[in-house]
């Protein structure tokens, strides 16, 4: 066998990169698929190929994406942008559920340090030792 000077030119040197010819993966929007999925629904046995190969979809996204409508699940037929205001009332809505998780323990602590000192005054006063000076 020759070794021709096409053959020399693809030499792998083992660095291992990614392609950049890869595919990227397509997104649908809520809107395309509700359409795509009511388009298909309509259509008479015969024509769904025809709209699955227009498409370049599988009956599988169909399948999907019926039942991600039925089961109600918006945020499951597209990505949903949430705009800024919308994320702050969610953090917003975090913190005051962690601060008053948080109150409710201190609460706590503080209810059975009140007990705990009533405790020590009651057992004190039983033994007859004398009360420390108030300052």
């Amino acid at each position: 066998m020759t070794m021709t000077l096409a053959d020399t030119t693809a030499f792998d040197d083992g660095v291992v990169t990614p392609r950049a010819d890869r595919p990227k993966r397509r997104t649908f929007t809520a809107e395309y698929k509700a359409q795509i999925v009511a388009e298909y629904d309509a259509a008479d046995h015969g024509e769904r190929g025809v709209i699955l190969r227009r498409e370049g979809l599988y009956s599988s996204h169909i399948t999907e994406w019926r039942k991600a409508a039925q089961a109600g699940a918006a945020a499951a037929l597209g990505p949903k942008s949430k705009d800024r205001r919308d994320k702050e009332i969610e953090q917003l809505r975090a913190r005051a559920e962690k601060a008053e998780a948080e109150l409710q323990r201190t609460k706590a602590v503080l209810d059975i340090v009140g007990k705990t000192h009533v405790l020590l005054e009651t057992l004190s006063e039983s033994t007859g030792t004398p009360k420390p000076p108030q300052r």
